[in-house]
C-alpha cells in the first residue's frame, strides 16, 4: 500500500479500527472449509450473533430455509468466488430471533497470512425491495389508468402543451404519444359555460379548478357534422413552479345528442302550434279574401270595358288603351293566381277530401314559369328549363304543387342574387325516373351546410319561415318525396318526385 507523506500514516490497528466502524456486514470464511473465522460489529449486530457464537455455525443455521438457499448452494458460490477472485448473489440470511434478512452479498478472495480467505461483504436490503415493490405496484396502477381506464386524462403546461394523456384520451383525440408536446387546441375547441373560450383565460380562472368543454370533431367529419363532446375540470397541481394542469374529462356525446333531440323535438312541437295557428288563420283568411278578390276582378273587368269605350269615343289613345289593357289583365292574371291558392290552400288546411288530379307536371311548370322569370328579372337570373321528351302524368293537387315550385324556384333566386353575375342562372329539369315524376332546381349559390328539411322553419328574415317546412309538408301527403343536397360544382339541387298516374306506370 502506498502512502503519501503529507498525510499521516494509517496503521494496522487503525484499518481495524475502520473495519469495526463500517456499516456494511463483513463475514471471513476459510478458503478451504468455509468456516468463519471472522465478522465485523455490523454483521454480529444485524445476525444477532457474537464472533465467538458465528464460528461454530453452518450455512443451513445462518441461511433461510428456501430450497434457493441450502447450504450446498451457499458453498458453492463461497467456492466460485476462490476460484474466480469473486462473486456476486442475493442471500437471504437468518438471525438468531428467525428473521430473514434479504441482501446484496459480494464474496472477494483475500490472501491472508495464514492462507486463501473469502470476505463476504453484505447489506440488508429488505426496505430496498420494499421500496421497489411499491413503486412496481404504483407504476402498475399509473399504468392501468393511463391504458386501461375510460377516464380521459391530461396533464398540460401553462401554454396549453399536452405533457402526458392515458390512452382514451389519445384516442379520442386521434393523438399518437409521439404527437405530445402539441397544443391542446389543435385537436379541439375549448368551451366554459357552453361559450367558447381559449386556453390563457381558463388558466387564469383555474383557482385551483374551472369547468371545461373539449369539442372534438369526429375523423373525416365535415365542420357542421357530429362531434365527441367532452366535459370535466381543468385543475392547478400544486407544482413549486404552479405551471402544470390536469384535466380529467369524460365523454358526454351521448347526453348533448339526446339533448339536441329534445331540443328538435320541441322546435317540432313549436313548428306544429305555429303550423295550426296559422291553419287557423288561413280558413279565416281563405273565407275573408274570397269576396274582395272577387271584387277586385270585377272592377278590372270593368275598367278595362270603360277604356274600350273611352278608345272608341276617341277620348283615349290606342297606344295607352293597349298598355292599360296589359296591366289590368297583368293584375288579373295576379288575382286569378290568388284565388286558385287561397281556394286550394284552405282545403288542405282544412284537411278536407281533396280531388285526386292527374296532371301532367309540365303544364304546372309552364303556369309557373311566368312567375319565376318576373321574380328572377330583377336580379337578372338565367332561367333554364330541361324537359323530358314525353308526358310526366303525376298524381297531385295542380295549385299546391306548384307553390312547391315556385318556392324552390324562388329560393334559389333569392340566394343568387348576391352571386356574380355570371353565376346567376336556375335550372329547371324535369325526368321520369324509377316510375316517378321528378323535378329539380339547380343554383349556383353557397350551397348547403346542412339538411334544410331537418329543421321546422328556416332562418330567412323575410316571410314566414316555414315555406320549405310547408313544402315537404305538401309534396309528402301526396305520396311523394322532397331532398335538397350539394351541387358537385357548387351550389345546391333541390327536387321532389311524385307518383305516376297507374295507366302512365312503366312495368
Amino acid at each position: 500500500m502506498s502512502v503519501d507523506p503529507s498525510a499521516p500514516e494509517i496503521r494496522i490497528e487503525d484499518v481495524l479500527t475502520l473495519m469495526d466502524a463500517s456499516r456494511t456486514c463483513v463475514l471471513v470464511h476459510d478458503a478451504a472449509t468455509k468456516n468463519i473465522l471472522w465478522a465485523n460489529p455490523a454483521a454480529c449486530e444485524l445476525l444477532g450473533w457474537s464472533v465467538e457464537e458465528l464460528r461454530p455455525l453452518k450455512a443451513n443455521h445462518m441461511s433461510s430455509t428456501a430450497p434457493q438457499y441450502h447450504r450446498v448452494l451457499g458453498r458453492a458460490w463461497l467456492q466460485e468466488a476462490v476460484e474466480r477472485g469473486s462473486s456476486r448473489i442475493e442471500w437471504h440470511y437468518r438471525s438468531r430471533s428467525g428473521r430473514v434478512v434479504p441482501t446484496d452479498a459480494l464474496a472477494v478472495r483475500v490472501e491472508l497470512s495464514q492462507g486463501p480467505a473469502v470476505m463476504v461483504q453484505f447489506r440488508d436490503i429488505e426496505r430496498e425491495q420494499a421500496t421497489e415493490m411499491a413503486l412496481r405496484r404504483t407504476t402498475s396502477s399509473i399504468d392501468a389508468l393511463a391504458r386501461h381506464t375510460s377516464t380521459i386524462a391530461l396533464t398540460l403546461d401553462s401554454s396549453g402543451t399536452v405533457r402526458f394523456a392515458t390512452d382514451t384520451a389519445l384516442a379520442l383525440l386521434g393523438m399518437v404519444p409521439e404527437q405530445m408536446g402539441r397544443q391542446l387546441d389543435e385537436f379541439g375547441a375549448l368551451r366554459a359555460g357552453g361559450r367558447p373560450a381559449v386556453w390563457a383565460d381558463l388558466v387564469a380562472q383555474a383557482d385551483p379548478t374551472i369547468a371545461v368543454q373539449l369539442q372534438v370533431p369526429r375523423a373525416g367529419d365535415d365542420p357542421g357534422g357530429d362531434a365527441v363532446w367532452l366535459e370535466g375540470t381543468l385543475e392547478r397541481l400544486a407544482e413549486p413552479d404552479g405551471d402544470g394542469l390536469l384535466m380529467i374529462l369524460h365523454d358526454v356525446s351521448g347526453r348533448v345528442i339526446r339533448e339536441a333531440l329534445r331540443e328538435r323535438e320541441l322546435q317540432r312541437e313549436n313548428h306544429q302550434a305555429r303550423y295550426t295557428a296559422m291553419g287557423d288563420m288561413a280558413m279565416a283568411i281563405a273565407h275573408e279574401l274570397g269576396q274582395p278578390l272577387a271584387a277586385a276582378g270585377n272592377f278590372l273587368a270593368g275598367t278595362t270595358r270603360h277604356a274600350g269605350a273611352l278608345e272608341e269615343e276617341g277620348a283615349l289613345a290606342a297606344e295607352s288603351a293597349d298598355r292599360l289593357r296589359f296591366g289590368i289583365d297583368s293584375a288579373v292574371r295576379q288575382i286569378d293566381r290568388a284565388s286558385a291558392i287561397v281556394g286550394a290552400l284552405r282545403a288542405f288546411v282544412g284537411h278536407l277530401e281533396h280531388t285526386r288530379q292527374v296532371v301532367d307536371l309540365h303544364e304546372i311548370v309552364d303556369e309557373c314559369l311566368y312567375f319565376v322569370r318576373l321574380r328572377a328579372a330583377d336580379p337578372q337570373v338565367r332561367v333554364v328549363v330541361h324537359r323530358h321528351c314525353g308526358p310526366l302524368p303525376a298524381v297531385c293537387e295542380r295549385v299546391l304543387t306548384g307553390q312547391v315550385l315556385l318556392n324552390l324556384c324562388f329560393n334559389a333566386i333569392d340566394e343568387m342574387a348576391c352571386c356574380a353575375p355570371e353565376n346567376r342562372e336556375l335550372v329547371i329539369t324535369t325526368q321520369l325516373r324509377d316510375g316517378e315524376a321528378t323535378l329539380t332546381v339547380d343554383d349556383r349559390g353557397r350551397g348547403l351546410l346542412r339538411d334544410p328539411f331537418a329543421a321546422s322553419f328556416t332562418s330567412k328574415e323575410q316571410g314566414s319561415g316555414i315555406g320549405l317546412a310547408l313544402s315537404h309538408r305538401i309534396i309528402t301527403r301526396q305520396h311523394g318525396r322532397i331532398w335538397a343536397h350539394a351541387r358537385s360544382g357548387g351550389g345546391s339541387t333541390f327536387g321532389f318526385a311524385l307518383p305516376l298516374s297507374v295507366d302512365h306506370r312503366v312495368g
